[in-house]
């Protein structure tokens, strides 16, 4: 069995970020992540991460992962699937079978993209249906996609995936297009490569093992089918609050985890960081997430040299200065 003065859930911006500050604090600490670097390793190219003009997603990630490494953070890729407390106990159970016990944990497990609800949605992603323009726009190449969304990050999709596709169509739901002003503008030099269908939503995928076609609610020249190669889906995010369901800790009217402004939970020896949390409002940011991460880390700390010994587990292997 193996005993960390912290665990953090969560490998992306925030769970990373909060591991090089609870090394530097001498806290014994594990870094646990499904998925690493979280939806910033998928993003393509970044322009808005203070010390890099313009960086790809998963190199930012890679290099704060190997800061993290440097200061004897373990990280392990691994889903975690069961979370309990017993007084200022917690211990885990990976996907792997793996038991990891703490005296702190650090909630970082960010958010997880929306779905259409589409009838046979499930079946077409990977077969024509993605959530990811940097991992799978380049499959498209000279193609036409339709992607679906109104927000910065659906433009930011449109504006890499033109750099493979021949067309695109952009569903929007609303009236309007609502992105920063920059990638807006990016998006209106593509001329007509975009069409922008306002007002208007895919109710069917087409297609048996392929898709082939979408339906419209709004008929678009007269049609209300649209022939496409791929279908990008970007309606933004659910938080991961399972395993904080699972220890009781109190979510917000919008479901994200509750936190106060040192990323404290209502569950003593519990913080949360990053997307799973509405601490910055709707505004959810790489630098945001590292932030949060910081604090709760800052949090963390403090809260294990009040109770730390009050938990009967007994870890903290020397840690190398």
């Amino acid at each position: 069995m193996q005993v960390y003065d912290l665990i953090i859930i969560g490998s992306g911006a925030a769970g990373l970020s909060a591991a090089i500050y609870a090394a530097r604090y001498r806290l014994n600490t594990l870094v646990i992540g499904e998925q690493f670097g979280g939806e910033t390793a998928l993003a393509g190219k970044i322009e808005n991460y203070p010390g890099f003009k313009a960086v790809d997603g998963f190199e930012l990630m890679n290099v704060i992962k190997e800061q993290a490494s440097a200061l004897q953070v373990q990280i392990v890729e691994s889903k975690v699937i069961a979370l309990t407390r017993s007084e200022h106990c917690f211990e885990l159970t990976t996907d792997k079978n793996e038991v990891y016990q703490a005296h702190e944990i650090i909630l970082a497990q960010g958010a997880e993209r929306r779905r259409l609800g589409l009838p046979n949605e499930k079946e077409l992603t990977g077969h024509g249906i993605s959530y990811c323009v940097t991992c799978d726009g380049p499959l498209y190449r000279n193609k036409t996609i339709a992607l679906v969304g109104s927000g910065d990050a659906a433009v930011k999709g449109l504006n890499l995936a033109a750099e493979y596709v021949e067309k695109i169509y952009l569903i929007v739901r609303g009236k309007e297009i609502k992105a920063d002003p920059i990638n807006y503008e990016r998006m209106q030099a593509l001329g007509e490569k975009v069409t922008v269908l306002y007002e208007t939503e895919v109710t069917e995928a087409m297609g048996k093992k392929q898709l082939e076609k979408i339906i419209l609610s709004k008929p678009y020249n007269g049609l209300s089918e649209l022939t496409v190669d791929g279908l990008f889906v970007e309606i933004g995010a659910v938080p991961n609050v399972e395993l904080a369901k699972q220890l009781g800790v109190e979510l917000d009217e919008k479901g994200y985890i509750k936190v106060d402004t040192m990323m404290r939970t209502n569950i003593d020896g519990v913080f949360s960081a990053g997307d799973a949390t509405n601490h910055f409002g709707g505004f959810k940011q790489d630098i945001t997430a590292a932030a949060t991460g910081a604090v709760a880390a800052t949090s963390a700390y403090e809260d294990h040299k009040i109770h730390g010994d009050l938990c009967p587990w007994h870890a903290r292997p020397a840690m190398n200065t």
